[in-house]
């Protein structure tokens, strides 16, 4: 069983920044992909950021500029920084792997901008 963990969510104004973490298990560049998804109130989860096993990154059309995906191989952690946040911001944000044709799931952080 994978195990994912995600924190940093919380409350912020627009604007503001916010960090989010994702602990995975050990060795994340065995995955496929790390990705980052959210699902906003009433609506599907979407992707917001990918990044592969080989670094390449993808950033979704509706928060490029803003949010940035990376890794710490050593701590086996995958961040998504968020920028300049805005009300249509606020999701439940998920951190997923994907091995072969599977994905892992952690259970997401509440991401809230308002003022």
């Amino acid at each position: 069983q994978v195990q994912l963990v995600e924190s940093g969510g919380g409350l912020v104004q627009p604007g503001g920044s916010l960090r989010l973490a994702c602990a995975g298990p050990e060795n994340i560049l065995r995955f496929n992909f790390m990705t980052w998804h959210r699902q906003l109130p009433g609506k599907q989860r979407e992707m917001v950021a990918s990044l592969s096993q080989r670094g390449n990154k993808i950033i979704d059309d509706a928060v490029k500029g803003r949010f940035t995906i990376s890794r710490d191989t050593t701590a086996n952690v995958v961040f998504l920084d968020m920028n300049n946040l805005q009300p249509e911001d606020t999701a439940v944000y998920y951190c997923g792997a994907t091995l072969g044709v599977v994905n892992y799931w952690g259970k997401g952080t509440l991401v809230t901008v308002s003022s």
